[in-house]
């Protein structure tokens, strides 16, 4: 096989040189081969090996796969600690969350939430593994609906869990409504296509799913630059009750060692008096400082419903035009579709699901090999 480097041989009539000058032509040319980038030869010729290898035909849909979803897979990995509810979860969560999560109604809707959401993290990322989902089809479809399933009965329980999860704020809780809402219609229009073998949509939606849930784990990346910048700033307050503060200072926990005796009523004179200063809640300032468990509650709380609100704006925005990317995989799909929805019988082969035709005034997809209908 001819490199891409490989050139047609020179020949006298060719080149338009004299036959005495062909032979240093000839040298020259031998040198010049010789010098060739032939790194880069075996560069371009070894990542289509390894991206093949999983399935994939185009290199960069290889390499958003392995950045979006080796990064939802470790984060995950990472989270299974905190299956361990009274151990790994009690000490690393938020200061002042683990007050209201270690009892009741919101001590079930965490554990309904972690229980469920964290298997669908760890099955995700295989769906799109083009390889396995070929291969393995009825165990990609059993995958498929376990995590409808599981992301459905989780999304109740961060619904259950929002009014005091860091802090239980507007912005924080309208933030989990609308992630909740939107993955939940996702997957929906994801089962429902695949329901009407219309394939292309049913990647769309999936995909979109995705890039929804992943929404939480850019979050945790942009809270702690919010929470370092606050932190320079230095002017930054929220607000907890003193009975939330005598429990985060009687904890030891990831954050800070419990505090002595008498120290919260140092630090924080209101809560020395019963019914004191606006009923029992103080102001504490957002800061990230080990040893400071408050502070770093605080701040915590103030930039979670932020970072919520940011990143699934910048993933919906995101997913919207990778899609608009790759029109060609979509029309790919979609022939496919039409073969199989036309075997099975089903009305409009090639538009049976949610397809564009379908909710707007865009032209009618016409199948390969037929012409266009037009209208007298």
């Amino acid at each position: 096989m001819p490199f891409l480097y490989e050139k047609e041989k020179a020949s006298p009539e060719k080149t338009g040189l004299e036959p005495n000058d062909q032979q240093q032509f000839t040298q020259e040319k031998q040198i010049e081969s010789k010098n060739a980038p032939t790194p880069h030869i075996q560069a371009s010729s070894f990542w289509p090996k390894i991206y093949r290898r999983f399935g994939f035909t185009k290199a960069y849909n290889f390499w958003l796969f392995l950045i979006f979803s080796t990064g939802m897979l470790f984060f995950t990995l990472a989270r299974l600690k905190y299956l361990d509810l009274d151990g790994a979860f009690a000490r690393g969560v938020s200061p002042g969350d683990w007050y209201y999560y270690r009892r009741g109604w919101y001590r079930w809707g965490i554990a309904i939430h972690l229980f469920c959401i964290l298997p669908v993290g760890l099955l995700m990322p295989w769906q799109f593994v083009p390889k396995l989902r070929n291969r393995y089809m009825p165990l990609h479809r059993f995958a498929g609906y376990t995590i409808f399933l599981l992301t459905t009965i989780g999304n109740v329980g961060a619904l259950m869990i929002m009014r005091r999860s860091f802090g239980g704020g507007i912005d924080s809780q309208s933030a989990v409504v609308v992630l909740a809402t939107i993955t939940e219609i996702g997957i929906a229009m994801a089962w429902y296509n695949i329901h009407k073998l219309q394939i292309d949509q049913h990647r769309a939606w999936m995909i979109r799913t995705m890039f929804y849930l992943g929404a939480i784990v850019s979050t945790r990346i942009v809270m702690p630059i919010a929470v370092l910048t606050m932190t320079w700033v230095n002017s930054y307050y929220s607000v907890m009750t003193c009975d939330q503060m005598r429990f985060i200072f009687s904890q030891n926990t990831d954050w800070s060692k419990a505090k002595p005796r008498g120290e919260l009523e140092r630090l924080y004179p209101q809560c020395a008096m019963q019914n004191g200063t606006n009923q029992g809640w103080v102001a504490v300032k957002a800061n990230f400082e080990f040893g400071k468990p408050e502070g770093i509650g605080a701040a915590f709380d103030m930039t979670f419903g932020m970072g919520l609100w940011l990143c699934t704006f910048l993933h919906v925005i995101g997913v919207e035009i990778y899609l608009a990317l790759t029109p060609v995989e979509a029309e790919r799909l979609r022939r496919i579709s039409y073969k199989r929805q036309l075997d099975a019988g089903l009305e409009n082969p090639g538009s049976a699901g949610t397809t564009i035709q379908g909710w707007g005034d865009a032209p009618e997809w016409t199948p390969p090999g037929q012409k266009t209908s037009t209208g007298s």
